[in-house]
Order: C-alpha cells, then structure tokens, then sequence
C-alpha cells in the first residue's frame, strides 16, 4: 500500500491596513494561499479593507479566517495586554461578527478564527486568557475551527469545548527546543533566507520536521502552514514556497 499524499493548507495574515495605509499585498497572496487570516479591526484593517479582502479571497476561492487580537492598533498587536475573561471573550466575538458580515456579502462564511501576535503566544501558555479566547469563539454562534500551535492551552481549551482544532506551523519563523516560536525579540526570529523558508516548509509538510533556533532537529505535525504577509517580499517567496511544496509532491489545500 502507496503512502498517502502529504497535504498541507498555506496560510497568510492579510488585510492588515488601515485607512490609506497597506501593508499587506492582498492580491498577491490570495492568488497563492489557501487561506486567509483577515485582520478584524483590532490590530489593523477597517470595515473597507475586510470588505475588500473577503470579496477578494472568495473571488479566489481562499478560505476566510477571523484573526483577532488584543485591541492595540498602536502595536499592532504585538503587546500583551491584561485583558479581564469576560470583556476578551466579547471582543473575540465582536471581531468574528465583524468579519462575518463581510464574508456573507462575498458569498463565503468565516471558515476559522486564529489569534493574532500577543493574544496568539498569550495563549499558548496562558489557561484563562486561551480559555476566554475560546469563549468568544462560542458566543459568536458558530461550531468554527481553532487554528494556532500544536500542544497549546488554547488548543486544550477549544477540545474540551467541542470545538475542532487545526494545528500549525510557522516556515519563516524560528522555534524553541520545546517546539514554541522564538521572541521577536531576539536575534534570528524570523527567518529570512528564501532557500532556508522553502526547505523548512517542504520537511515541516513531509516529514513533520523542523530544525529549532539551537540546531535540534524537533517534530511539528501541522495541518497549517503560516506565511507573514507583513514581511519584504512576501507574495514572492508565498509563491516559491508553494512550488517547492508541489515540487516535493505535497498536496497544497485549504483544511476548512
């Protein structure tokens, strides 16, 4: 009996402006992806730019996703913030609402919600702030998938919940030994060398492999494979990574 065809979903954050300002290539990446992490109105993106990008992604057949966050426009949502259980899980569900109208009058339905930066690692750690996560998840009304880190508390909060769970992996971002994304605090956080993004992404898919920041060779099983849209040249090395995943004989498809 053949081994079954690895199959992968590549995912990207998108619509992440505001007003005038851009500083994702929406376009672009929807003509690669397969899903699409659409800001909520919290970290960035407004009611046009959602509008916008959910015509788009259902133009392209792209899966539409709720990324929600802590409400820092300032920083982009990049800075943990105390939020109280019961006001994060109201602003989790707003965010979804928001989202869903758009996707609606694009002839789509949010497919998914997954955190965003500081509310993304928050959660992985944190069992009341991932548990508030999933709450809003649950008052928006719909039985809608969890995408986010392999092993994480928001992962263990949305199963005991009912709600089906998709686990990820980052291709341009370093990993700690215990298999956690390294801070972008420090040196070598992102990963920029295309080749090196390329081949991570193709062993991540394949073999559920990556080397960690230290050089130790760690298991990531991911259904997900995360892109950052907000990085030079990103639509570009979206498209380089999806052919050396096809290359590789990797089945690239949307998980919802």
């Amino acid at each position: 009996m053949s081994e079954p065809e690895p199959l992968i979903d590549l995912n990207a954050d998108l619509g992440e402006g505001f007003g005038r300002w851009r500083l994702t290539d929406d376009e672009a990446l929807l003509a690669v992806v397969t899903s699409a992490n659409v800001a909520c109105g919290f970290h960035a993106g407004d009611a046009a730019t959602m509008r916008r990008v959910c015509a788009l992604a259902a133009e392209h057949g792209v899966a539409i996703g709720a990324q929600v966050s802590y409400r820092d426009l300032a920083g982009f949502g990049r800075r943990s913030m105390d939020v109280p259980p019961d006001e994060l899980a109201a602003e989790v569900a707003y965010q979804i609402g928001a989202l869903e109208v758009f996707a609606r009058a694009a002839g789509a339905r949010v497919a998914y919600v997954k955190p965003h930066g500081a509310l993304y690692n928050r959660a992985v750690h944190d069992q009341e702030q991932a548990a508030a996560v999933v709450e809003g998840v649950l008052l928006a009304g719909e039985n809608l998938p969890v995408l986010g880190l392999p092993g994480s508390r928001l992962h263990e909060a949305a199963g005991k919940a009912g709600l089906p769970v998709v686990a990820e992996a980052f291709a341009d971002r370093a990993y700690t030994a215990a298999g956690t994304l390294v801070s972008r605090r420090e040196e070598g956080a992102v990963v920029t060398d295309p080749d090196a993004v390329v081949e991570r992404s193709v062993g991540i898919a394949r073999s559920g492999q990556v080397l960690s920041h230290c050089g130790q060779r760690i298991i990531i099983r991911a259904r997900s494979l995360c892109l950052h849209g907000d990085t030079a040249g990103a639509a570009g090395l979206a498209r380089r990574v999806r052919s050396g995943l096809e290359a590789a004989g990797v089945r690239v498809e949307a998980f919802a």
